[in-house]
């Protein structure tokens, strides 16, 4: 048995928001009540107190603890939700002072996570985030006590039932790794293939509900989950997209991020998010409506830099101009690149400043001219058809193909390595 022995309840929760004058440990309220409705509880009430520091036994306090057990009682709840981080000990000590469930921030996002993973790899990630803030939570209480075994050829210390709990949680962790180790090897190779293929990435990254799988949709024309709400998405999807004739990019959409983010999550996820630390560009998607848009681009950020992705070219979407009643617009920096796109992936505004980006940004320097091939030049014909660089034919009066060639200078420099011929200098 794990953890402390919890009766099943349901999802009637009363929520907890302590005001903490220290700004960097300040979570916000709004968004909280959303990540309480994307998990599927339902709220009875809000119990919001201010301190300018937590307790250390309570974190909100003895009076505030009583005064929320008397809710519970009141309101029948089945859980009490915290908009903060727990201690341990602090969660122990609510849950025997209130008789009921208690989950903190982290949890709930543990929760969330677990609700929205598809994919067998996304399951055991987020399975190993939550066995690891649960190694910090085995500690017994209410009705639980340390049994140790006992019994012919078993007398002596034995195993308390603690130790026990920390063995499987540790085995269980240590199958969980290995299986990801088989998994991450696979992502790679399909990382070294596209390397190989020379196909740039291109990974959509932002903070969670700003429309990051909106704008996937629109440029990829897929149709992956869209919900307004925190974590719609939470598996890595990729797509390959040809932007034209001459421009290929493979897409990809990534978790959103947000404020505190648990530092579990994020290492449990580190591999999936090498899409968007080994990715050519970032697209940045930000919601232009949301008040909070500066905090919220600091946050992801932030997550960037935890994930090497920080020095990965960036540009900035500005989505849901619709909302705020701007026009779509391309923002240009002191070097001349593109630093910002402000559009609407819901309307669609904008989008075509977006794709042109990405064309300019990826296109190769292409040569273009006129070759003739004699009959005998057969093989080097099938081969230019080969790589898609023959854009007309015509054979003339002595039999010769006439051929419209457009090669890029990377295909153009492989193919005259590989067949020894200098395929340019016969170009009129």
């Amino acid at each position: 048995m794990l953890d402390q022995e919890r009766a099943e309840g349901g999802n009637r929760a009363i929520l907890v928001h302590m005001d903490i004058f220290d700004e960097a440990h300040r979570e916000n309220l709004s968004e909280f009540k959303e990540l309480v409705l994307s998990s599927g509880a339902e709220i009875l009430t809000i119990a919001t107190t201010s301190r300018k520091r937590a307790d250390p036994k309570y974190f909100i306090g003895s009076g505030k603890a009583k005064e929320i057990a008397e809710l519970i009682k009141h309101y029948d709840a089945d859980i009490v939700l915290f908009n903060h981080a727990l201690a341990a000990s602090q969660e122990r000590n609510l849950e025997t002072l209130l008789e009921c469930r208690v989950l903190d921030r982290t949890g709930l996002i543990l929760d969330i996570f677990a609700q929205r993973a598809r994919s067998f790899e996304g399951k055991l990630q987020v399975e190993l985030a939550q066995l690891k803030h649960l190694s910090t939570r085995l500690v017994r209480g209410w009705t639980h006590l340390e049994r140790q075994k006992g019994g012919i050829g078993l007398r002596g210390p034995g195993e308390t039932q603690l130790e026990t709990d920390r063995r499987l949680l540790g085995l269980r962790i240590r199958q969980i790794n290995k299986r990801l180790d088989k998994v991450n090897k696979q992502r790679e190779q399909g990382r070294q293939s596209r390397k190989k293929a020379e196909i740039a990435t291109v990974s959509l990254v932002g903070y969670t509900n700003a429309g990051k799988s909106s704008l996937f949709n629109v440029l990829s024309e897929d149709h992956v989950y869209v919900q307004d709400q925190l974590f719609a998405t939470l598996d890595p999807t990729l797509r390959r997209i040809e932007l034209s004739q001459d421009v290929t990019i493979i897409l990809a959409d990534t978790v959103g991020f947000i404020r505190h983010l648990p530092h579990d999550l994020v290492n449990a996820f580190r591999s999936t998010l090498q899409e968007t630390a080994q990715a050519q560009l970032l697209l940045h998607i930000i919601d232009a409506a949301d008040e909070n848009r500066d905090s919220n681009i600091n946050e992801v950020e932030k997550v960037l830099a935890q994930i090497g992705a920080d020095e990965v070219h960036c540009i900035q979407i500005m989505n849901k101009v619709d909302l705020t009643g701007m026009k779509p617009r391309v923002d240009i920096a002191d070097d001349g690149k593109v630093k910002r796109i402000w559009l609407s992936a819901a309307s669609g505004a904008g989008i075509e400043l977006l794709q042109q980006t990405l064309i300019d940004l990826f296109r190769e320097q292409m040569v273009e001219g006129m070759l003739s091939l004699s009959p005998a030049d057969a093989r080097i014909r099938a081969r230019l058809f080969e790589l898609g660089a023959i854009r007309s034919e015509t054979v003339d009066e002595q039999g010769r193909f006439l051929l419209q060639i457009c090669i890029s200078r990377r295909d153009l420099n492989q193919f005259e390595s590989r067949e020894q011929m200098a395929l340019e200098s016969m170009l009129n």
